[in-house]
């Protein structure tokens, strides 16, 4: 289905969170017709990155079934470096998917109009980041089929996990995460998916839709449950942005290594998430919106907004890595002040010189309007910290344990080609996850876009008559 709005796509600029001419029903039908159009009118560039990302994705298979068959001596993991990427990766799975939270939950209580159109898209990435971390734990045990050992289950030998390694908050942590996460985003598609169903052309979809619906009919006791459990959802979600990471962060910071052993991991992890998150964001909705001509729905006001949340908290970011540094330094403690001096001139030192050039100086560009406002500079940003965020969490983890107190026990750690393969698979998995759910389900939220509009002076109406509610169909 194409309408006349479909070839226009035109950015409004920064100062507007949608584009001018749209009512209540062309926004649902610019939003449905992404996933209801038929299949052989789906753009190339959608197929080309399915493609790529399954392949990709083939990565992962391959190195989970050698790791598997094998064990973990696959890996680079060696004495004294008992944790690669395994867990650098799963750090930083976790932090990409603490964007989705924050603009879902903690901009919808700010009452934030310009969250409308990517909150719903933020909050996908979220789940598919959070299931690429889960299964980096299970995988580094090696024996992922006794994963139930790690839970308090009765056993006759009477073994209990650990309750003060953070290795077992972490479980807690980490599944309330998704769990509450899972829910706050169906809950939040339940209209969507009424609207859809009554779109819909074929029974299949009719049926399918419906059964996800939940019964929806719009009615006004409908929305005023939907309400008061959504604003409970975002409630009890916004705590977890803040708790997630930093029991991510005890992992370290309970422990004596030097490197590990700070007060300011938690929020500065807490800070590299959201860094990590927002950066995900653009560098997935920069391409969507380009593919699907979503230009007028995802406008530059979000790319811009987001800019500059990512350059505020890689502020906050920058601030931690001084501090590392300072207090290294003004501690007196020989191992801490090594460790900094490591990191900084050591075998790995391109790896940490790298992580702040990504981290530090190249996002400062997002001053300049010109670059937050320029879609391609924009991109290139965004890529640059994911990839210097992942380079912190690979600092951090590696330099730390690779020269502890004992230089006797010193050694180098080198990822083996399996280390890369899962780590490649892992994003082709997400990849494959986020291709595939702008596609079947819609990734604008149709009845929140449409209470924009009712925000909206009534002359931002092109049809010049009474529009219909927002709470109701089209």
């Amino acid at each position: 289905m194409k309408t006349e709005l479909d070839e226009q796509a035109i950015d409004p600029g920064p100062d507007k969170i949608i584009a001018p001419g749209f009512t209540y029903t062309t926004v649902t039908e610019k939003i449905a017709g992404v996933v209801l159009k038929p299949i052989q009118t789906t753009p190339k560039q959608w197929w080309i990155s399915l493609f790529l990302a399954f392949c990709a994705m083939q990565g992962l298979m391959a190195g989970a079934f050698w790791l598997l068959y094998k064990g973990t001596g696959v890996w680079g993991i060696m004495i004294p470096v008992g944790w690669g990427f395994a867990i650098v990766n799963f750090v930083w799975w976790i932090g990409i998917g603490h964007a989705g939270t924050l603009i879902s939950a903690i901009l919808l209580l700010l009452k934030q109009d310009w969250r409308t159109s990517i909150n719903r898209f933020a909050e996908a990435m979220t789940l598919f980041a959070v299931a690429q971390a889960g299964m980096f734990p299970l995988l580094h045990m090696g024996r992922p089929w006794l994963g139930y050992w790690m839970g308090p289950y009765p056993n006759s030998m009477g073994l209990w996990p650990q309750p003060r390694s953070p290795l077992v908050w972490d479980v807690f942590a980490v599944s309330t995460y998704l769990t509450v996460s899972l829910i706050f985003w169906f809950i939040g598609l339940v209209p969507d998916l009424a609207t859809m169903r009554d779109k819909a052309k074929h029974n299949w979809q009719k049926v399918t839709f419906g059964m996800f619906a939940l019964g929806w009919r719009g009615s006004a006791r409908h929305w005023a449950r939907y309400q008061m459990a959504y604003l409970l959802l975002g409630g009890l979600a916004t705590p977890l942005v803040v708790s997630v990471h930093t029991v991510v962060s005890f992992d370290f910071a309970v422990s004596m290594i030097p490197g590990w052993h700070t007060t300011i991991f938690p929020p500065y992890f807490v800070a590299g998430a959201i860094y990590s998150g927002f950066a995900m964001v653009l560098t997935l909705a920069i391409p969507t919106r380009k593919w699907f001509h979503l230009e007028d729905l995802i406008t530059m006001r979000h790319l811009d907004a987001c800019a500059k949340l990512m350059l505020g908290v890689g502020l906050i970011v920058a601030y931690g890595y001084m501090m590392e540094a300072f207090m290294s330094w003004y501690s007196g403690n020989i191992y801490e002040m090594f460790m900094y001096k490591n990191r900084s001139t050591g075998p790995y030192a391109f790896f940490f010189w790298m992580l702040i050039l990504c981290n530090i100086l190249i996002p400062q560009s997002l001053w300049s309007a010109k670059v937050r406002q320029n879609i391609p500079r924009l991109f290139f940003v965004s890529i640059v910290v994911n990839i210097g965020m992942w380079l912190e969490r690979f600092i951090i983890v590696i330099t730390s344990l690779h020269r502890d107190f004992l230089p006797s026990s010193w050694g180098m750690y080198y990822p083996t080609m399996w280390d890369w393969a899962v780590l490649t698979g892992t994003i082709g998995f997400f990849l494959v996850l986020m291709v595939l759910f702008v596609r079947v389900l819609p990734s604008i939220s149709i009845f929140e876009v449409r209470e924009v509009l009712h925000h909206l002076a009534p002359h931002m109406l092109d049809d010049g008559k009474t529009s219909p509610s927002p709470a109701h169909g089209d």
